[in-house]
């Protein structure tokens, strides 16, 4: 049957999924679990969203108003799919975004820049909550991993919390300082080197 779909998104969810190793095995996949609507902030939201969703298509047929949600209600006479309208509770709502929802394959964080390491931990969850970072942080603002020598992370997953849009610029902007760094760090070591080789009293 013709329809159109409304989506909404959260763009500053507060709920924090963990990616941890199943086992000493490299071959082995990590465990993930996105832990979505989590927190009731999330579910808030959530609910809020749907009903957003509801008035932006649905309108008032019967209203006088001229709004466009209103015109377009009256000339097409929508009615409601999904979730269905027999959902109205924060919980039902709740409920049944995650039942329905979908990722848009944005997650970040699994990396999360910060100024001291990552502690172990059971659950291996980055925080309760926007920006927060209990457990330390895996590399440093020079994006460097803690505790292994010669090794950066250059991508999405360094990011200590995620961005109100798409990821993909602020990720080609952390790749551009990356590289930035690298050379830099690779200038100033090459000086050094020469420094040194030249420092040496010459014989014959």
């Amino acid at each position: 049957f013709p329809g159109i779909t409304a989506s909404v998104c959260n763009l500053r969810p507060t709920s924090r999924g963990a990616l941890t190793l199943r086992s000493p095995d490299t071959k082995d996949p990590p465990a993930i679990d996105p832990n979505y609507l989590d927190t009731p902030r999330d579910r808030a939201v959530a609910a809020s969203s749907l009903r957003l969703a509801r008035r932006l298509v649905l309108g008032n047929a019967s209203s006088s108003s001229s709004s466009s949600s209103s015109r377009f209600a009256a000339k097409y006479a929508p009615s409601e799919h999904a979730p269905g309208a027999h959902l109205e509770s924060d919980e039902d709502l709740a409920r049944a975004a995650g039942d329905i929802a979908s990722s848009i394959f944005h997650p970040v964080g699994t990396c999360a820049m910060g100024a001291s390491p990552a502690l172990p931990t059971c659950s291996g969850r980055a925080g309760s909550s926007v920006g927060e970072l209990p457990h330390g942080a895996v590399v440093d603002p020079a994006l460097k991993v803690f505790g292994v020598a010669n090794l950066r992370v250059a991508d999405a997953s360094v990011m200590p919390s995620i961005t109100s849009g798409n990821t993909n610029s602020p990720t080609l902007a952390i790749a551009e300082k990356a590289a930035e760094m690298l050379l830099r760090d690779h200038a100033r070591d090459h000086n050094q080197m020469q420094t040194r080789l030249g420092g040496g009293g010459g014989g014959g």
